[in-house]
Parts: C-alpha cells; structure tokens; sequence
C-alpha cells in the first residue's frame, strides 16, 4: 500500500510540475516566440534562402594579358562548364573590377602576362581567381570550374611533354593515368548546396532554438527571484527527480512535434529528397530530443538574465554547424575540436539524420549516433538532477547564506552597505 501511495504521489506530483511548465512556456511571449515562430519559421526561411540550390552559368569576366593558344584553350573550356559563362572580355583588371562593381559579373579569371612563356619553359605558370562572396554559390562555381579546367588542362600539358619525348600514345596515356577513376557522388549528383546544408541545419534549429527558449524563461525567473534559483519556491518540496521529469517533458512534447514538422514536413514542402524510412528518422528523432532536453536543462543552469541568451546565439550557432562535419569532414578535425564535438547533441543527431534521410540507410546507419546519444543524455540527466538540487539547497539555506557572507565582509572589513550605495552611484 505503501509503494501504491508513492508511485501515485510520483505521478500527481510530476504531473503538477510538467502543467505548471507548460503554462509557464505559454504565457511567456518571448519563450512563444522562439518556440513556436523562430522554430517553425527558420526551416522555411533558410530553405527559401537556398530554395535555388544549383546555380548554373555564372557570369564571369576575362582578363587575358598573356594573349596565348594556352589561356586561349583554358578560356574556351571555362566557358564549356555548366558552372561558368564568359561574359566579358576586358582588356585590364580596372575594367573588370567595375563590372563586379556593377554586378554584371560575379567572378574574375586572370592570366598574367608571363602566363604562356612559362609554360613554354616548363616552369610552374599562375592564373588567379576573384570570386563575388555575397553568396556562396558564385564562389562555388567559379571555383568548380576553374579546378576542373585546371586538372584537365594539367592532364593535357602532361601528355603533351611526354609526347615530344618521343613516348607513343600508349606510354603516355599509361604514364598521365595509371589509374582509372570515376567521380560518382550518388548522393547529391548535382552539388546542389541546400541538399547537404539544410539537413544539417533542421536539427540544430532543434537544438538551438529549444536551448534559447529554455534559457530565456530561466533567465526570467531568476531575476525575478533575485536567488540563484530556476524553480519556483513552492517547488521545494518536490524530489528532484520528478522536477527533471516533469520540467522536462514538457519540452520534449512540444519539441516532439515541431521536430516531426522540421524533419519531415519541411522537406516535402521543398521538394528535398527523403531516403530514409518514416520509423527510423522518427526513432533517431526521438532520441535526439530527448537528448537536447537534458543538455538545454544543463546548460541553463549558467544563465542568470534574461538577455544573456541573446549573446550566445551568434557565437554558438556558427560552431555547432561546423562540428557536424557537414562543411569540413570529421577526420580533419583537430584533437580539441573532436572532444568538443562531443558536448552538443546536434554533432550526432545531424550525422545520424544525413545518414538515414540523405544516404538512405537503415536504422543501423545511425546505430553510432544514437548510442552516443543515449550516452550524453544519462550524463545532462545527472548533471540536471545535481543542478536542481544544488538550487534547492540554495533556496532552503539562503538565509544561512547570506549571514555567512555578511559575517565573511564584516572580518574582512568590507562595508557591504557602502559598497552599494557607490555602485548605485549615491
């Protein structure tokens, strides 16, 4: 009867604190607002911004001071490349730099004037590319097809040295190419940008915005309470525990759907392809949520105003897209940035969900990922306990608290009183 009347207090009591939660979410504006308009807007907005993922035939402009059969063939070729189109012919850069300037163009090749004498004596010749940055496609195709001609043209170069060394077309050709290779990109065959961005994005939408909302409504009670305190006082005779549980579902239901909407009604509203199996993306979505609860719950034990959360938008944002490994393979990483991967959730639940939805595997696929996940979430489990216990202990010894700090100023001979009155400026 007894471990009866335990487990029904457990539930009434988790299920007071998880609708004092959701009240309190839904009576803030500024938590509504993250939630509700940043989460459900931001997947359309980037998806808008990118919605012309493959930009073709780039206007770009020639400045061709070698005047040579080589920059001439190097030319005729960028301009055979889907990704670039020779717009201008200019006779000097002045020329077309105010084309860039009037945005009749959004790229420059230059061949200097020694361009074709060495090549002719063997030496290492230099061409420079000047790309528009005011949007990442121009410096792609410029860059694309600059390259491609570039290894083709090394290719070509090649064969014909070996030629006029009196090598027959056999040798050379055994010599330039030892081996056969196919470039194959089964996955986004046509490079086109938002097919490996936006996948990394809708998660850490997940992640962020759910951290952000999280936070601003601690940063609201605290200054409220003037303690260092998250939790309402009458929350004090709660096991911590059922506060964790409680608190936390209420994120994880709302964020529930709003993740089913990022993850699968947004990409069917764009038209990004969706290889992964409905019960696997919702599996790992499960696990990825749960996971940022926790971590937004742990974290949030650092935010003290309101404002605070604001200043970390821009400088975390940036470092969570980068540690997903979807711009720099993981590999490459340094020792420190591979441990600090491992702090947010959005590393894994992006690689797990571009392993299912655009690689196509199975739930084995994200079977790495989604331990990890598990992991991190007992570890913010724990680490949120701690912090609300230790807030507990705060509130209930508060008193205790500060007489020990008064006692501390007072040996020390610091007038606490006075030391306010100069802050405050009397």
């Amino acid at each position: 009867m007894e471990k009866n009347g335990y487990i029904r207090t457990w539930v009434r009591d988790w299920l007071e604190i998880f609708s004092h939660e959701i009240r309190e979410i839904f009576h803030d504006g500024g938590v509504m607002l993250i939630f509700f308009v940043a989460g459900l807007a931001y997947p359309l907005l980037y998806n808008l911004v990118y919605l012309n993922g493959i930009l073709s035939e780039t206007p770009v402009a020639i400045v061709d001071e070698a005047a040579c059969s080589d920059s001439r063939r190097f030319i005729r070729e960028i301009d055979a490349t889907r990704e670039v189109e020779v717009a201008y012919r200019c006779i000097n850069m002045a020329e077309a730099e105010k084309l860039m300037q009037e945005r009749k163009v959004n790229g420059i090749v230059y061949f200097p004037r020694d361009f074709g004498e060495k090549l002719a004596r063997k030496e290492t010749a230099t061409l420079s590319l000047y790309a528009d940055m005011s949007s990442f496609l121009y410096y792609k195709n410029a860059m694309m097809a600059t390259n491609f001609v570039m290894l083709h043209e090394i290719g070509q170069i090649q064969m014909e040295r070996y030629s006029l060394a009196g090598m027959t077309e056999q040798e050379v050709s055994q010599t330039v190419t030892p081996v056969g290779y196919e470039d194959n990109n089964p996955y986004n065959r046509a490079f086109n940008y938002s097919f490996f961005l936006i996948s990394a994005i809708l998660m850490i939408i997940i992640q962020q915005t759910m951290f952000y909302g999280m936070s601003l409504l601690v940063g609201t009670r605290r200054e409220k309470s003037r303690n260092y305190s998250s939790l309402p006082e009458n929350y004090a005779g709660y096991g911590t525990m059922r506060i964790v549980l409680g608190r936390g579902a209420a994120y994880w239901l709302l964020y529930l759907g709003i993740g089913i909407y990022i993850a699968f009604i947004v990409p069917a509203i764009f038209g990004i392809p969706q290889r992964g199996q409905f019960l696997d993306i919702l599996a790992l979505l499960v696990f990825f949520v749960t996971d940022c609860v926790f971590f937004s719950m742990t974290c949030c034990m650092l935010i003290t105003r309101r404002e605070s959360v604001f200043l970390l938008f821009l400088a975390i944002s940036p470092i969570c897209l980068f540690l997903t490994g979807c711009s720099w393979p993981t590999v490459a990483f340094p020792k420190f940035w591979k441990i600090v991967s491992f702090i947010f959730p959005s590393t894994f639940g992006v690689q797990g969900y571009m392993n299912l939805n655009t690689a196509g595997g199975d739930i084995s696929a994200a079977g790495f990922q989604m331990t990890i996940m598990v992991v991190q979430t007992i570890i913010y489990f724990i680490l949120a306990c701690a912090g609300v216990f230790f807030e507990h202990w705060v509130i209930r010894n508060i008193d205790r608290l500060r007489e020990t700090r008064d006692d501390i100023a007072q040996l020390a001979g610091i007038d606490r009183e006075e030391d306010a009155r100069i802050i405050k400026g009397n």
